[in-house]
């Protein structure tokens, strides 16, 4: 079966459906990691790498997988190739390569690729909910010696990860975030009012829905902030995104990410309605 699912997504998402592919046909051809590995020069490891869609893939690579597991039609033949030359495009971060360590490339990546990104924040407005002000504040907190010109790309990386709300298949956007961001003046006064007032502004967006989780009831079942992303594409599983200090965790397997999405569900059930949420804005933003 041709890889054509992802046709319209990003070259995380296509790396991501082409090794999900290459897998399949692997198990329904008995053939091991490592034999796989030994047909391309390579090692069963680098095969895991391939089919999780950590890596790169080489057009010769994949070629001489597909004779290997038996896929004679050229057609086909052609259709994988076609996708290993799209999946190795550059996303439109590449030009901030130099500011984003790897874990967060493959975030941005997976992100432009998501139907449903679902988020729960503690500490900051959503990244992609930011205003310029607001993000440009967020990177300089506790890193006040970053010169002018990085900070001027950290901040045109996260405006240029806002566009998805304006391609024509955006991806929905489900944001709760906590009753204490609202009344945490990172950069200021005017800077937060500027924020909130985005943010009463967002909620009139179709592809957003936001709530905030009022103080009395804590995290909810939370431990931290987490982001949930959801693909149309059906050979892609959901993925949970989790941040720390030294770089970022990507859990997918079935029951990790039901865990998170059981604490989604009782985050919206708990969290105020995006009307009641309405009216805490309009109360943050007068009283700010």
């Amino acid at each position: 079966m041709a890889p054509d699912s992802a046709t319209g997504s990003g070259p995380t998402a296509r790396r991501l459906v082409l090794g999900s592919q290459l897998r399949r046909l692997r198990e329904a051809s008995g053939i091991s990691r490592e034999d796989a590995g030994y047909a391309i020069r390579g090692s069963g490891s680098k095969i895991s790498r391939l089919e999780l869609g950590r890596v790169g893939f080489k057009e010769r690579d994949v070629a001489d997988l597909l004779t290997l597991y038996g896929v004679t039609d050229p057609s086909e033949h052609e259709s994988f190739l076609d996708l290993v030359r799209r999946s190795n495009e550059p996303g439109w971060w590449h030009r901030f390569n130099d500011l984003m360590p790897s874990w967060f490339q493959d975030y941005v990546g997976l992100e432009e690729s998501a139907s449903r990104i679902q988020t729960y924040e503690i500490q900051f407005v959503p990244g992609l909910l930011q205003t310029e002000k607001y993000a440009r504040a967020v990177a300089t907190q506790g890193r006040p010696e970053f010169p002018e010109d990085e900070l001027d790309r950290r901040v045109r990386l996260r405006m240029q990860r806002q566009k998805l709300f304006t391609q024509p298949k955006a991806p929905r956007l489900w944001a709760v975030i906590d009753e204490s961001v609202l009344h945490r003046p990172i950069g200021g006064r005017e800077v937060l009012r500027e924020q909130i007032q985005f943010l009463l502004d967002a909620t009139a967006m179709s592809a957003v829905t936001l709530q905030i989780l009022p103080f009395e009831l804590g995290r909810s079942g939370a431990e931290g902030a987490f982001t949930i992303l959801r693909f149309a594409e059906p050979e892609l599983p959901d993925i949970v995104y989790l941040e720390h200090l030294c770089g970022a965790l990507y859990l997918d397997k079935p029951d990790e990410v039901e865990v998170y999405s059981k604490v989604s569900h009782r985050l919206a059930v708990d969290a105020q309605t995006p009307e009641q949420t309405r009216k805490t804005l309009l109360k943050a933003l007068k009283h700010s």
